[in-house]
């Protein structure tokens, strides 16, 4: 008897986890065919990421109504790679506005030219999501952010690692199920071979590499990320110090930016330890937590161990809220979310490019940064 209902719970159990899955899945379909007629205008080509945004397109997962890019070369590379109309493009910001009123605005162009995008689309009331990082500058952000309140909008940041299953419930796990009590150390490792060894395209390595338009080598261009998932494992508090030693391996390849950072960020409990390089033997985008009672590895997007005084076992992922950047934009547009301190927000990001910014004036001084 004891056996057939134990039998019988398991059964309702397994029901259960069934019937929130459907429903989870339901909830992103639904939000799914919002995104399916988000209008949006692009601006750039020159990022490489702007080839994920394109595939969306091509799946019917975004309407694109007009693109802003002037390297003619690289508009006909697109138009041919994408089945992409003449029509779709503008010469500028002010010709592309003046013509379509689209939902929000996505930007593929370098780093430092971001505020650009918001100083153009803030003021019609149209909200943008750009690639991170945020801004190469806090002066930058904070111009942003100005803007964003003044005209009511909303301003965005895009990773990939946002829309990890494993990261979000690393995150559920930490802060909401106490799972692994409370945050002693986080350790973030991103990074690849280069952006040159990788294939990156000519015009996207010709701001990448550059200090100003990047703000940055590896340091900016990965050490985003981990300053971005501290920020939010930490519930948007920023660090109190921050510390940075740059390496330049290959100034054959990278002579005018860093390829290899180190950055550790003090906060009053806990510490973070952000890894970014261009040198290493394979790509890896990993987070590792480790708390009072235990200890969390997001291995990668799909995979986390779990590790306690007495078992390591994997975790079982369940399917998280979003995992598309369109989907968390159409429902943000709609009011179905408030961004607070999610991995998208300004919030959040002001203080990313904050930990970004006092990371190269250590490593450029040689001492701890002190964040105000």
């Amino acid at each position: 008897m004891y056996f057939q209902v134990q039998k019988a719970l398991s059964s309702v159990m397994k029901l259960i986890v069934k019937v929130k899955f459907y429903l989870l899945s339901f909830f992103i379909v639904g939000s799914g065919v919002q995104a399916q007629s988000l209008k949006v205008g692009v601006v750039g080509l020159t990022h490489d990421h702007a080839h994920g945004l394109m595939n969306q397109y091509k799946k019917g997962e975004v309407n694109i109504i007009g693109i802003v890019e002037t390297d003619v070369q690289l508009i006909d590379r697109y138009k041919k790679r994408y089945q992409l109309t003449e029509s779709l493009f503008y010469k500028s910001m002010d010709e592309m506005l003046s013509k379509i009123r689209p939902d929000a605005v996505l930007a593929y162009n370098a780093i430092a030219d971001h505020l650009s995008v918001v100083e153009a689309c803030a003021p019609k009331g149209i909200s943008v999501m750009v690639e991170k990082p945020l801004a190469t500058t806090v002066k930058d952000a904070e111009r942003m952010g100005t803007l964003a309140r003044q005209h009511n909008i909303h301003v965005l940041t895009n990773y990939e690692t946002t829309w990890y299953p494993s990261n979000q419930q690393v995150q559920v796990m930490v802060n909401e199920q106490n799972a692994i009590g409370s945050i002693r150390k986080m350790v973030v490792h991103d990074g690849h071979q280069g952006p040159k060894e990788i294939g990156c395209s000519a015009e996207f390595l010709s701001w990448l590499t550059d200090p100003i338009k990047n703000g940055g080598g590896a340091l900016s261009d990965f050490g985003c990320y981990g300053a971005n998932l501290m920020t939010w494992l930490m519930k948007g508090k920023a660090p109190i110090a921050v510390t940075a030693v740059t390496r330049q391996i290959k100034p054959d390849i990278y002579p005018k930016v860093d390829d290899d950072a180190t950055i550790l960020l003090e906060y009053p409990d806990a510490t973070g330890i952000v890894e970014a390089s261009w040198n290493w033997p394979f790509g890896i985008k990993d987070l590792e937590v480790f708390g009072t009672t235990g200890y969390l590895h997001a291995q990668d997007a799909n995979t986390i161990r779990e590790r306690t005084k007495n078992e390591y076992k994997a975790v079982q992922i369940t399917p998280p809220a979003y995992t598309s950047n369109l989907v968390y934009l159409a429902d943000v547009l709609n009011k179905k979310i408030t961004p607070g301190n999610d991995l998208s927000s300004y919030s959040n990001n002001l203080i990313v490019v904050k930990i970004l910014e006092a990371a190269r004036e250590s490593a450029s001084e040689g001492k701890r940064v002190v964040i105000k």
